[in-house]
């Protein structure tokens, strides 16, 4: 994910403490639950201001890191600082989106409750919202396209509406460290593209973004790439990374498009969410202009 043209919203950006340091950083960490190690031996060093896309399969341990991450798991081995703290150390500077999400509202709570749930950290039990506070809520529902529906009752939205509702409580939260798990699944080609541009923007003003993805196309955006098949298969530029023999590694099946005119694409056949995936590497680009290159000088 860049934000290299991103417009950073109003507001201020991420403290300037953070980025004398790193906002996370491992040494062999091992993550799991209980006995059950997942994951083990993950070195991971990112900056502020950074994004890492988690890539794998269910089951790959994917939401098991970004769990041990926000401080809902602990440590099954290895060392493991978030913010310069322990993991949960630093609840008012993280902002973590579920996969999974409650579904049945009983009472009549409406979006800009949900959404305003964000600000709770900050003001504690008893702080009352402010004028920034309010600015940050309707900026976030903004959006996310869903400014129109700030009194409309949770219960009567749709999933994708629903979705794009918890990632208005993340923006809102205005946090140094962004920790989303499949922040797109269920949501439709409009939100997608709010989505993207909107945590552009937030990577513009200094944050930091850990995503754990299945979507390969948005993952070769960002800064790194860590490929997990209940272990490390590789972490690194994602345009370095996702190569067909890492990604068959990483999901089972890749399949390599024979046709002369798509040289450089290749289908993902096993994905957990949506249909198979077409993406082109960029290695490849690179070598057929380097043949072209080497074809004019011969001539």
């Amino acid at each position: 994910m860049s934000a290299a043209e991103a417009v950073v919203p109003a507001g201020e950006s991420v403290k300037a403490g953070v980025r004398s340091g790193l906002s996370i950083s491992t040494r062999g960490l091992s993550v799991g639950y209980g006995r059950d190690v997942v994951v083990e031996g993950i070195e991971l060093q990112v900056r502020p201001g950074g994004s890492v896309a988690l890539v794998g399969t269910n089951g790959s341990g994917k939401s098991t890191l970004i769990k041990t991450l926000v401080g809902l798991l602990p440590v099954a081995g290895g060392s493991l600082e978030v913010l310069g703290q322990p993991p949960g150390g630093a609840p008012k500077r993280v902002a973590y989106h579920s996969q999974f999400h409650a579904s049945g509202y009983i009472l009549p709570i409406r979006v800009i409750d949900v959404v305003r749930m964000a600000r709770y950290p900050a003001l504690g039990l008893t702080g009352r919202m402010g004028d920034e506070d309010h600015r940050l809520v309707n900026e976030g529902m903004e959006r996310m396209g869903i400014g129109h529906l700030a009194r409309a009752p949770m219960r009567s939205l749709s999933g994708g509406q629903l979705q794009r509702v918890y990632l208005a409580q993340v923006l809102a939260r205005r946090a140094d460290l962004i920790v989303l798990d499949e922040p797109t699944a269920g949501i439709d080609a409009g939100g997608r593209e709010l989505y993207l541009k909107a945590f552009a923007e937030e990577l513009g003003r200094g944050a930091t973004i850990v995503t754990a993805t299945h979507d390969i196309a948005e993952a070769v955006e960002y800064e790194q790439v860590l490929l997990l098949a209940r272990r490390v298969v590789a972490l690194g530029p994602g345009r370095d990374v996702l190569t067909p023999d890492q990604l068959m590694e990483t999901f089972g099946i890749v399949i390599q498009d024979p046709h002369e005119e798509h040289a450089g694409r290749f289908t993902i056949a096993e994905v957990a969410h949506g249909g198979p995936q077409t993406i082109e590497t960029q290695c490849c680009e690179d070598e057929d202009e380097a043949a072209e290159e080497a074809g004019s000088a011969t001539d």
